[in-house]
């Protein structure tokens, strides 16, 4: 059976703890768990240094995704985002091969032939999430926006995050089917819905296992798959390493033998 690459979103382990700790000391952890991707997350940054990160990460050998808050399209700008080039250096200097945004206001207007321009001048690929919002966490606007990516062959992928649909009750399954073939990363939690009516993200139970695995038959086969629910307990090496090893699994191709 094979491995398949599996990352993990530094979220996980909660921001309090990410932004006492800092980034940095989870290097050697997700090394030693088996994972293959650090997702670095702008959003709990604090004094960490760029070069040291990107360095801890290279010697562990480590990819490096570099997760930004910001929306692609701002309402109302044709153009993309004005601070798209200069996130896309700064996820440079973290050493990360990939930056993940959120799609934001998207529209017909919008100008894909400039955001092309831009990202073939740049090494760091761009990745498009489904988020938690109305505006970027529908199918119909990313469908638009990917079917636009696709026709004008602009070098964008998506991360597809199976939980985020939730937020706008929308199916997952219906989205991977009409968006799949896009998915460059997908974002693993298990959601559920507290007394008071909020949405929360859980680690995932055997159900949940399987609904993930129907998921990755609608995607490429072996895409990069990351971790960002809960990792949790008194032991994070262990708790880490058994969310990566049940991940890595995940999406095996099945072969049917006729005779036995």
């Amino acid at each position: 059976m094979h491995n398949y690459p599996v990352s993990i979103s530094l979220s996980s382990y909660g921001a309090d703890l990410v932004r006492q700790r800092g980034q940095l000391s989870f290097v050697e952890l997700l090394a030693a768990a088996g994972a293959t991707r650090i997702e670095w997350r702008e959003e709990l940054l604090t004094t960490e240094s760029p070069t040291e990160l990107a360095q801890a990460a290279a010697n562990q050998g480590l990819e490096c995704v570099f997760s930004s808050p910001l929306e692609l399209w701002v309402a109302g700008r044709a153009q993309a985002n004005c601070e798209l080039a200069a996130t896309l250096d700064r996820a440079q200097a973290f050493g990360a091969r990939w930056l993940k945004v959120s799609l934001g206001y998207f529209t017909d207007t919008n100008d894909l032939h400039s955001l092309g321009a831009l990202l073939s001048r740049h090494p760091v690929r761009l990745l498009v999430e489904n988020d938690q919002t109305l505006h970027g966490g529908r199918i119909e606007p990313m469908q638009r926006f990917f079917n636009e990516v696709e026709r004008l062959a602009v070098p964008v992928k998506m991360t597809f995050d199976i939980g985020n649909w939730h937020w706008q009750d929308q199916s997952a399954h219906t989205a991977a089917r009409l968006l799949g073939r896009h998915v460059d990363y997908l974002h693993c939690k298990a959601v559920a819905r507290r007394p008071d009516g909020k949405l929360v993200a859980l680690p995932p139970g055997a159900a949940d296992l399987h609904q993930w695995e129907q998921l990755l038959g609608l995607m490429p086969l072996g895409i990069n798959r990351a971790v960002e629910f809960p990792l949790q307990g008194a032991d994070l090496l262990e708790v880490t390493a058994t969310q990566v090893a049940a991940l890595a699994r995940l999406g095996q191709p099945r072969v049917e033998n006729a005779h036995v």
